[in-house]
This record gives structure tokens, C-alpha cells and sequence, in this order.
């Protein structure tokens, strides 16, 4: 009789994975975390990477060091390239090899989605750190060339900037470039004045935040106006290009366009041959177990539960809920004892913050806005950290930039070719 334990393979070391991998620390099995990364991100604060407030060090930690104390799970570095749910194979490269499964969880997060795929080059959106890196560089760079510009028409394309997509991440990106150019670049340039910069926030819904009540997103987009960004709702961008975005008779002239609207799951359906909804999310029975594909899950942004409508939000809480609740269905299948009830999402809230010391916060029973709802965002932020240092630093910076105003890692660096991918062509 063999006592090798079974084989849990998790794919994804994001808020899913990691709750999925930490649940399992006391099951008698075997984890394997797999990522083509060797950090676990805290993208809620990928924003502020990208508009010179944190260090992407600041956000984010290596898996390794996470789970360092658990001695069921190991970690690979290599990205999926299949998954054979016949011989339960998951193939990985560079080099190629293959990992053995007991039990699969999937949890490959998303990218963004664009009506048309050319988009993308010049609409970058925000996902990870070398996103955020790109974004900053993007950023920072159209305030270098316009103060050596001597066309006013281009100096004003590039210092307009447009973000489109008003949910949390795009509400967030506009408060936060309008704090940069108005507050914390003010003073930094000769030629320019950096506080006149036009920031354009451009949403499809009738409002902003269309997750939070009414109330909370009339006075986001209140607080965002008194920021000097000029807020559009229901109006929907039919083309971009690197001279800017086209929305119904209208063309604004921009030489930055963020995309952080609507979202595609990764591969994971095809990869089963599973079935998907419209943005590639793999549809799951309520236990989160894949259907026709024996101990296959899939969580997070890359599944989607088939019996609900409207989807669960792609949110870290949602991740980390999912993985949990599969680490218990999986122990208890190799250790015995009763099987889970089905999956139930217990949504504590929904937080979104507008520049340095105003933020929305909907807890269902309370609801919170202004500068208490700023503290609450902040300490919540703080508290999901992974990390002490990363925790110390994030509070430090914070601090530093409430304090005085500015922000200290006004930084261009990486490849520039992709920071400046909106410059004029030709």
C-alpha cells in the first residue's frame, strides 16, 4: 500500500492560490504553487506604483518566503502551457516538464479586455508590476517632453491624460495623477506648470462605482471633480490611437490613455476544454469544482459560478474566500469528515479611495465617506499586507507623502520603449 500523500497543484500564486496553498498547510497532502512569477502582488495598490507613491518592493513578496515555514508545499517558477485532464498532467515551461495532480486549482487571475485588440499599445492597463512600472514611466515622460516641447497643441496632448473605466482601479488612477501633476510635480518644472494638467476620467454607466450605492458614488465623483478631474459618465470610447480617444463627435487629444475597463480571464477554459461565459471565466459547479473534470477547481477572477447572476466581483475578498473553501472540500476528501456546504460569499464591503484623505466605503450596514473613510481604507490596505516590512514601509510613505505633499519614487525606469509606446509614430 503506498503512503505517497496526494498531490495538490495549485496554478497561481496570487490571493486565490496563496489562501488555497496556507489552508492546506495541515492536510495530509502534498501543495505544489506554480507561477510564472516569484512574488505574490498586492494589486490593490498596483495604482500607486504606477503614480510614483510606492515601490513596487512596497506591494509585493516572494512566494517562497510565504510559504518558507510550510513544509507541504514547494514552489515552481514556470508558466503553464496545458493541462492534460486525462493522464491529470499540468504541463509547464520553460523547460517543459509536467506535474502530476491529484487535485487542481486553478487560480490564473486575468487580463484586460479591449474591444479591439490594437488598443491595448496604447491604452495600457494595470495587472502587474511591470504594468505599473510602464504606466509610471508613461506618466513622468509626458511631463519631461512637454517641458521641452514648443508646440503648444502637442505640450497639451501631453499633459492631458485620459483614464477610461470608472470602477475602483480607474477612479483611484484619476485621483491619484491629479494629486501627482497638482500637488506633488508642482513645482518640480521650469517651462510648465504641471498643475494644469487635464485628467479625464471616462465611464459607459450613468455613474461611477457602480458597485457602491448612489450616494457614495455621487460623492466620489464630487471629490474627484474638486481634484480638477473632469469626470464623463455614459459615454462609451468607440477608438484609441496614439493621438488619444474618440468618443461620439469628439476626439480628446492625449498622449496617456489607461485602460481600466472590463477584464478577460486567462486561458484556463481552453486549457480544459471547459465551458466559459463571455470574458473566458470557467463556469463551476457550486463547490467550485470544474464539471467533467474530476478534482479540477477553478477560483477568482478566472471562474465564474455557473448558478449566479450577477457574477461575484473579481476582488482579492472573493479570491481568498474561494480558495479557502476549496482547501477545506479537498481536505476533507482525504482525511474524511463531512463535506463542505456550498460556496458562500460573505461581501464585507466595498472600499475606493479619491486622492490622499477622501475615500468611499460601503459596508452594507455603514457606510462611510471623507477622511474617516480614508483612515478605514488605509488601515484595511495595511492590514492585508503580506509582510511586516512591506506593512512598515507602506505606512511610512504615507505618512511621508501626507505630510509634505510629495511622493519619493518619481522614478523612470524599465523599458522605456514600452513606457513610451503613446509617443507620436513615424
Amino acid at each position: 500500500m503506498s503512503d505517497r500523500r496526494p498531490h495538490v497543484v495549485i496554478v497561481g500564486a496570487g490571493f486565490g492560490g496563496l489562501s488555497a496553498a496556507v489552508a492546506l498547510a495541515c492536510s495530509p497532502v502534498s501543495v505544489t504553487v506554480v507561477d510564472r512569477r516569484n512574488y505574490h502582488l498586492f494589486q490593490p495598490l498596483l495604482y500607486q506604483v504606477a503614480t510614483a507613491g510606492l515601490s513596487p518592493a512596497d506591494i509585493a513578496a516572494p512566494v517562497r518566503h510565504v510559504l518558507r515555514s510550510q513544509t507541504n508545499a514547494e514552489v515552481i517558477l514556470g508558466e503553464v502551457t496545458g493541462i492534460d485532464t486525462a493522464t491529470r498532467k499540468v504541463r509547464i515551461g520553460p523547460p517543459e516538464a509536467a506535474l502530476d495532480y491529484d487535485y487542481l486549482i486553478l487560480a490564473t487571475g486575468a487580463r484586460h479586455a479591449y474591444v479591439a485588440p490594437a488598443w491595448e499599445r496604447h491604452a495600457p492597463g494595470l495587472k502587474d508590476i511591470e504594468d505599473a512600472t510602464a504606466m509610471r514611466g508613461r506618466i513622468l515622460l509626458a511631463f519631461e517632453r512637454a517641458e521641452t516641447c514648443a508646440d503648444a497643441a502637442e505640450r497639451a496632448r501631453l499633459m492631458t491624460f485620459v483614464v477610461v473605466g470608472g470602477g475602483p482601479t480607474g477612479v483611484e488612477l484619476a485621483g491619484a495623477i491629479a494629486e501627482l501633476a497638482k500637488r506633488a510635480l508642482a513645482r518640480d518644472f521650469r517651462r510648465i506648470d504641471p498643475s494644469s494638467a487635464r485628467i479625464v476620467l471616462l465611464e459607459g454607466a450613468p455613474r461611477l462605482l457602480t458597485g457602491f450605492p448612489e450616494s457614495l458614488s455621487a460623492y466620489a465623483r464630487r471629490a474627484l471633480e474638486r481634484l480638477g478631474v473632469e469626470v464623463r459618465c455614459g459615454t462609451f470610447v468607440e477608438h484609441v490611437d496614439a493621438a488619444g480617444v474618440s468618443v461620439a463627435d469628439e476626439t480628446i487629444g492625449a498622449r496617456t490613455v489607461i485602460w481600466a475597463a472590463g477584464v478577460q480571464a486567462s486561458p484556463a477554459a481552453a486549457w480544459l476544454g471547459a465551458t466559459a461565459d463571455r470574458a473566458g471565466r470557467v463556469q463551476v459547479a457550486a463547490d467550485l469544482s470544474v464539471p467533467g473534470c474530476p478534482g479540477v477547481f477553478a477560483i477568482g477572477d478566472t471562474a465564474v459560478l455557473a448558478d449566479r447572476d450577477p457574477p461575484l466581483p473579481g476582488v482579492a475578498p472573493v479570491a481568498k474566500q474561494q480558495g479557502a473553501h476549496v482547501a477545506r472540500v479537498i481536505h476533507a476528501a482525504v482525511a474524511g469528515g463531512p463535506t463542505p456546504a456550498t460556496f458562500r460569499y460573505r461581501d464585507y464591503g466595498n472600499m475606493a479611495t479619491i486622492g490622499r484623505s477622501h475615500a468611499a466605503a460601503d459596508f452594507g450596514w455603514l457606510r462611510v465617506r471623507g477622511y474617516l473613510g480614508w483612515l478605514l481604507w488605509s488601515l484595511v490596505h495595511i492590514f492585508f499586507l503580506i509582510g511586516f516590512r512591506n506593512k512598515v514601509m507602506v505606512m511610512a510613505e504615507w505618512a511621508w507623502a501626507y505630510v509634505t505633499f510629495q511622493k519619493g519614487m518619481r522614478l523612470i525606469t524599465g523599458n522605456l520603449d514600452r513606457a513610451d509606446a503613446s509617443a507620436p509614430e513615424g
